[in-house]
């Protein structure tokens, strides 16, 4: 298989953050949707990076001093982020998409013009290697 597509959870099926979010919103959309992290897209629906809990909670500690109310006012885009997970074009090999996920609770997807399509979760990538390495099972 070398299609990395056949793993892509698209966009229309992923939770994601809109740039112009503050932290109280992202904070929100995690607590609703129970994920860790999540891709954040600008308004022309291109991939800006991830948050996850630890940015968010970083945030509130040093920017907000754990006020809620400030965290309503601070954008997602402003926090520093620990890391983003880093996007992979359609065409990338699978080598290069388990190297990627080896780091990245989550690979985005994103096409030619850095417009997002969706996700492929490192939970995908494990099901797939171990239907491959331990097919009778």
């Amino acid at each position: 298989m070398n299609n990395i597509l056949f793993f892509l959870t698209p966009k229309a099926m992923c939770a994601h953050l809109n740039a112009d979010f503050t932290v109280r919103q992202a904070l929100e959309k995690m607590e609703v949707t129970h994920y860790a992290a999540l891709p954040i897209l600008n308004k022309k629906g291109e991939y800006c990076g991830a948050l996850t809990e630890g940015d968010v909670l970083w945030a509130l500690k040093n920017l907000c001093r754990l006020d809620l109310h400030q965290a309503e006012q601070l954008r997602i885009m402003d926090i520093p982020h620990h890391k983003d997970n880093v996007p992979v074009k359609v065409n990338t090999s699978m080598h290069e998409l388990i190297e990627r996920s080896a780091h990245q609770n989550f690979v985005p997807v994103v096409d030619d013009k850095n417009t997002f399509i969706g996700i492929i979760t490192r939970r995908a990538i494990i099901k797939y290697c171990q239907q491959e390495l331990f097919p009778e099972d």
